[in-house]
């Protein structure tokens, strides 16, 4: 992959910033998105000037910043299936389907549900699927015009407090958690099975997961990366892993925190209390010598 270390960019428009053939320049030149978009462009951000970053650099890894780039040779449909129906079934799958609850206010938008039937039409069964990107910190639009603007392979952005990077905790805690809360608790009082479709360096930010068998299983989490293709200088999503799990028990170990120190917090609290006091601590015993005899 690129060694460069100081550029935030991995892939642009689908390609490499490294990959210089004659159809990286065709797909930048007219903005195209080479993942099945909803069109032939990119429309990430802005339609008419669309942020067409698909993935950065982050500790020498392509890291998926929108979530169209999972959608490469649709290889996250068809393990999903696997997931939801017997080798037999015949499926497709629906996307951006809106979800009501039982006073018809809206839980949200799935991204894709898949659907079984038999020969005749009737529905059979179905699941759902979430595609879950990295939110990013910092300025990414900055660098990727300045680029633009001037083509190179040695590229570089300058580091600091606002250099692009991925924001993993803001992605689980304003996205994912929310997702699984609402739209992923109407599925399961439904008994319908789940699938988060996510990359391996995101999900490893998450608390540790009790895996059960897949034939228990109400929720896979399928993994995937970017791997770099020497020979065409581009990135393959492939599937790394598959965790599966139960929906209370994923849910119970996201949402639960893991406590710090009392004594920490309490020190805190305790130098807040002496500023307040305009400095003069109290002769008394603190609560953190208490608790510390």
């Amino acid at each position: 992959m690129n060694e460069n270390i100081n550029n935030p960019l991995a892939e642009i428009f689908g390609f490499p910033i490294f990959n210089e053939t004659e159809k990286t320049k065709r797909y930048r030149d007219k903005k195209l998105c080479p993942f099945n978009n909803i069109v032939t462009n990119c429309t990430k951000d802005k339609a008419n000037n669309p942020l067409g970053v698909c993935s950065i650099n982050h500790n020498r890894e392509a890291v998926i910043t929108c979530p169209i780039r999972f959608r490469e040779d649709w290889i996250i449909i068809e393990n999903a299936a696997k997931f939801f129906f017997d080798d037999k079934s015949m499926w497709t799958s629906l996307t951006e389907i809106k979800l009501l609850d039982k006073k018809q206010q809206s839980a949200g938008n799935i991204d894709f549900v898949l659907v079984s039937y038999n020969e005749k039409g009737p529905l059979l069964d179905f699941g759902s699927l979430e595609v879950q990107g990295v939110y990013i910190s910092g300025n990414l639009r900055n660098p990727f015009d300045a680029f633009l603007e001037k083509p190179s392979l040695d590229f570089q952005w300058k580091s600091g407090y606002n250099y692009p990077k991925p924001d993993y905790l803001s992605s689980s805690r304003k996205r994912l958690i929310p997702q699984m809360l609402y739209k992923g608790g109407i599925f399961k009082s439904w008994n319908k099975k789940q699938a988060v479709a996510l990359q391996k360096s995101f999900f490893e930010t998450l608390p540790e997961l009790p895996q059960i068998k897949k034939e228990k299983a109400d929720i896979a989490w399928f993994l995937y990366d970017l791997i770099l293709n020497k020979k065409t200088k581009q990135y393959n999503l492939k599937l790394t892993d598959t965790i599966y799990t139960e929906f209370e028990a994923a849910l119970l170990k996201i949402t639960t925190p893991e406590p710090g120190n009392v004594c920490d917090f309490i020190s805190l609290l305790q130098d807040k209390l002496d500023e307040r006091l305009e400095g003069n601590p109290p002769d008394a015993p603190t609560l953190n010598d208490i608790l510390s005899s």
